[in-house]
């Protein structure tokens, strides 16, 4: 018995202190997502080990201490991302309907045929903006009778699990598509003017995962949201960033996006809202994401129901009250993360200058 346990120890403390390790390779990568569920099975093993180990055995006192010290370090993680931590983003005090920007976000899954289920929930709830990710072709003409009503489109349909639509209720302008660092993995961005005729800067992505099947590394990956932070961070006026970054909220990579681009993160201090995967209740992490200035406070997030795809769609209303977003700070950054983020863009050989900015 004894001997299992030292076994799953050790497989406990590699899962947890391998990302420790900043190695793209996709399998410490992949360590960065189920953070919450390596906590659940450390807390366990943590209680049997206390009942089983032998108190006046040093081996065995080293393995619980190893354990506790994984299970206090994806706290450490994943805490900002429950209620016991304090909100990043106010909730909206006052909510100006010309001022108010709600978001649909959501991988339909290319081979998920079931348009009716969003577009169903896109009546339901009227978002004024759809963004929608994996969309192709057949996607395209399904959603077609949303443009009655969300007239002002961004169309790149793809075959490849990352074509992207968006449909908004409001004008869109100076549109573009960009391949910022692989030649089939598109983004958008556009200016957005709402009722009150604030235009709001907004940036759609969904880069490739390293995962066995794509990219081997996450190099890819971390050199578009590196390149489009420190973008980010030169603009001015209200800025939202959503899609499916294919990253979890809590991972080294996403952190560094925050830092970088100083945007806020509404789920702090609200909830992890897991958005993947759509099957599997205990394998869930956040992978769909809304970014934004500081310039807005937060009216709702919502998880929203199944439509058939492996992630749930995530609804986010955002009011844009400069005044009253006074006050919140995001995470503190130092010259050494802007030297990473500028290096992981290197890398890859991408410059800030090629993510479209506002003209």
């Amino acid at each position: 018995m004894q001997t299992a346990l030292f076994v799953v120890t050790v497989i406990i403390v590699l899962s947890t202190f391998l990302p420790v390790w900043q190695h793209s390779h996709w399998l410490i990568r992949a360590l960065d997502f189920p953070r919450f569920q390596i906590a659940v099975l450390a807390s366990i093993l943590f209680v049997i080990q206390c009942l089983v180990f032998q108190w006046d055995d040093r081996l065995s006192l080293v393995g619980l201490a190893l354990t506790g010290l994984c299970v206090l370090w994806q706290l450490w993680w994943i805490l900002p991302y429950t209620r016991l931590w304090p909100q990043e983003v106010k909730t909206a005090s006052i909510k100006d309907e010309n001022r108010t920007l709600t978001f649909l976000t959501s991988n339909v899954l290319a081979t998920n045929k079931n348009s009716d289920a969003l577009i169903e929930l896109v009546k339901q709830h009227r978002p004024d903006v759809l963004v929608t990710l994996e969309s192709n072709h057949w996607w395209q003409s399904q959603l077609r009778s949303l443009e009655q009503d969300m007239p002002f489109t961004m169309k790149c349909p793809l075959e490849n699990l990352y074509g992207m639509h968006v449909y908004s209720r409001y004008p869109l302008t100076d549109k573009r598509i960009a391949f910022l660092v692989e030649d089939d993995v598109p983004s958008m961005h556009a200016n957005l003017t709402l009722e009150s005729g604030d235009v709001v800067r907004v940036h759609f992505v969904h880069p490739a995962p390293p995962s066995p099947t794509e990219n081997t590394h996450s190099s890819e990956r971390d050199a578009e949201l590196s390149v489009l932070a420190r973008q980010v961070s030169d603009e001015t006026g209200p800025i939202i960033v959503t899609g499916d970054l294919n990253d979890v909220a809590w991972s080294a990579t996403t952190r560094l996006f925050r830092k970088v681009s100083g945007l806020l993160d509404p789920r702090v201090g609200r909830g992890m809202f897991n958005t993947f995967h759509a099957g599997y209740p205990f394998l869930r992490w956040p992978l769909d994401h809304v970014f934004h200035s500081s310039d807005f406070t937060l009216g709702f997030i919502k998880r929203m129901p199944s439509i058939g795809s492996d992630h749930f769609p995530l609804l986010t209303q955002l009011i844009y009250r400069p005044n009253n977003g006074l006050g919140q700070d995001g995470l503190d950054h130092n010259p050494a993360d802007q030297e990473r983020a500028k290096q992981l863009a290197n890398n890859q050989g991408v410059d800030k200058s090629e993510v479209p900015a506002s003209s």
